[in-house]
Parts: C-alpha cells; structure tokens; sequence
C-alpha cells in the first residue's frame, strides 16, 4: 500500500513508535484518526512522495506502535506527550522543522505540536476538526448524538474497553461507516488492518486514553494557552467535510482563528474521513498548501 516507502520501528520519548518514510523533498510529517493508522494515507502516499519526503506514523496506541497502559492522569495520552513522540520521530530522520497534516485525533496532537515547537512546525493542515476545546464548549444535544464517541469512550476503563471488544468488528463498522460515504471509501486491506488494532485489548485501552486524555489533561494544556495568549504562529489551513459534523455544528476557520494567528480553510464535498473519501481534491490541497 506503501510503494517505495521503508518501514521501522524508532526508541522515542520512552515508547516505540511505527513509521513509513519515503520520498523526496520538503519533509512532511502525516498524522491519522481514530480508530484508524498511518494507512489512512494510501490512497495519497505515493503521490506525495513525488513532491515531499513523507513521514507516516502510527500513533502512540495505535496501530503498531507503542500502546502503555494509562496512567491515572491520562498524562501519558496528553497530546503533549503524543506530540513529543512525532517531534523525536522527525529529529531521528534528520529533520528539525517540517509540514505537518493531521486528520482527527492526529490533527488534535499536531495541534498540540505547533504549539509547543514552533520553530518546528512550518505549516500545519488540519483535517476535519475544531479545536477540542472550543468542541467541548460548543457541545450541544446534536453535537453529542452524533459524536457519541467522544463520550463513550471516556467513560473509566474498563467500561468501553469490555463493550468494544465484546465485538469489535461491529464497532468498527458503526464507528467509521455512519458517516457521509458509508464503509466505501475503505479498502479491504486497510479495513482488515484498523480491526486487527480494534481486536487488540491494549489497543482498545489506549484508544479510550486518548480520548480520556483530551477531555481532562488536554483541555488544562489548551486553557492555559489561552490564558498566556499563546497561538499557532505557522500558516494554518483547515479543511472540512461538508457532509460531516464539523459543518453541521461548528465554524472551524472561527475556530481556529481564535488559537491561530494565520488560518484559512474551505469545506470539501465530502464526509469526515478526508484522505480515503477524496484523495484527489485533498492531495491539491496539500501540494498547493505546502508548496
């Protein structure tokens, strides 16, 4: 799925962490959602590659990388802490300063990324999200029908833990197939890879502390920036699905104007899950953006 691309395994803020790299260019590093991996890029991975070296990584607690148990904190799950593992990633490929692009749960720590390396982060894409707190702020009877996730999940362990995996192939497939597009825009090999993770107990566990994590630890790291008046310096686009959430419940360039010093953004015709719904109109972006 990843042709010409080399895969390893690199020792990093005390976990392993999985990563494709291939390419040549400018370095971007490629981040994914949940319940997903780094294979959420196949479908523009060897295009871009063509224009960028291009670093895909798993997820501390995703995929094949690293997957601790939560602490009592859920610090270990900060987006503080999964983005020290993406900077260290890029450090031990030779690269100080990068692109950034995260969809979902990935968009949420390159956020967290740009704000604690600025000199980092040269440009960031964001994919389908608003900022996790302005989301909880804005929370309201639709927003939770529908994301209905975001609050299962962070329910104390072992609670989702158990029902996920009492059958995780229906979970997956009511997760990642009630949106816009259904289960179509998903290939039988990536879907055969994201229920092998969601079949792994430790996986499932690690999952829910994300999420726990974004709904304490996160939002004391995201108001204290607030409170200092700290923003994203970098260039900030922001790409949405029209048929999705994002649309339906928030105003995501608002949004992120309000943590980001230079953002602009457009909704795309399609659902949450961007790289695999349309590739084609989001590689144009990304070769546009970044160039």
């Amino acid at each position: 799925m990843f042709a010409n691309y080399t895969s390893q395994t690199l020792r990093v803020n005390g976990v392993e962490i999985y990563a494709c790299s291939g390419g040549s260019g400018p370095p971007l590093l490629l981040l994914h959602g949940y319940p997903q991996s780094h294979l959420i890029w196949h479908k523009v991975a060897n295009e871009l590659g063509q224009h960028f070296t291009v670093v895909a990584t798993d997820l501390r607690g995703y995929g094949q990388s690293d997957k601790p148990p939560g602490l009592p904190d859920h610090a270990n799950y900060s987006k503080r802490e999964m983005a020290r593992d993406q900077v260290e990633v890029m450090r031990a490929f030779g690269h100080e300063s990068f692109y950034v692009c995260g969809h979902d749960r990935g968009g949420r720590v390159a956020h967290r990324l740009a704000m604690d390396y600025p000199a980092s982060v040269k440009k960031l894409m964001l994919l389908d999200i608003s900022p996790t707190l302005a989301m909880y702020q804005q929370t309201n009877m639709e927003f939770a029908s529908l994301y209905w996730h975001w609050f299962f999940l962070i329910q104390p362990a072992p609670f989702p833990e158990i029902l996920i995996s009492a059958n995780p192939e229906f979970f997956l497939k009511k997760k990642i197939g009630a949106g816009f597009a259904g289960l179509s825009p998903f290939t039988d090999a990536a879907l055969a890879a994201y229920l092998a993770s969601l079949s792994d107990p430790a996986c499932v566990h690690a999952m829910c502390e994300d999420y726990r994590a974004s709904a304490t630890i996160d939002l004391v790291h995201d108001r204290e920036d607030r409170t200092a008046k700290q923003k994203i310096a970098c260039p900030l686009r922001v790409l949405w699905g029209e048929k999705g959430v994002i649309e339906r419940c928030f105003d995501a360039v608002a949004d992120w104007r309000a943590v980001g010093e230079q953002v602009d953004g457009r909704a795309l015709p399609c659902g949450h899950y961007i790289p695999e719904e349309m590739p084609g109109e989001l590689l144009n972006e990304m070769k546009s953006f970044f160039a």
